[in-house]
């Protein structure tokens, strides 16, 4: 199902307004480390990394990422989970590729997962917006370059 580029946006609206409200706390971070570190077990880890994939410091994001990634190629039990909080803190990256094929992934097996699909509109609007903005700040750029060369061609036919 397609969705208008206006639809995308406000998709993506309230998904980063539900990501803003669901930054982790410093103190929560630091509980779910130590009980990593006193019992270090997949369930411990996946929840710790789960609270880093919401963060938005890069280097938590990118170490949520690789402790999720590991614990689906270790076959810990919620994979879907741990996709999720992945695709999450690739988005937070500006990854939206990334975010983008985890979410189908998740989407293949389990379609009615809304998140995931919010996440995947949310990611095909960040990158459309992304590269309309390159493509506008290039024909600025583009613009600005002709007019000084023929602003100097102008001037150098005055002298």
């Amino acid at each position: 199902m397609r969705t208008t580029k206006s639809k995308q946006r406000s998709i993506r609206r309230q998904l980063d307004e539900k990501l803003d409200l669901s930054t982790p706390q410093q103190d929560l971070l630091e509980d779910l480390a130590s009980k990593c570190t006193s019992d270090p077990n997949s369930d411990n880890t996946f929840q710790y990394a789960f609270a880093l994939s919401k963060s938005r410091d890069k280097s938590e994001l990118q170490y949520s990422i690789s402790m999720l990634d590991s614990l689906v190629k270790n076959g810990y039990e919620h994979q879907v989970d741990c996709m999720f909080g992945s695709a999450t803190a690739h988005y937070l990256l500006g990854e939206y590729d990334d975010a983008r094929f985890l979410c189908e992934a998740i989407l293949r097996t389990r379609p009615e997962n809304e998140a995931a699909a919010q996440l995947h509109t949310a990611s095909v609007s960040a990158k459309d917006d992304r590269e309309e903005k390159m493509a506008r700040d290039i024909a600025i750029g583009g613009t600005a370059a002709v007019a000084a060369v023929g602003l100097a061609l102008l001037l150098g036919k005055k002298r």
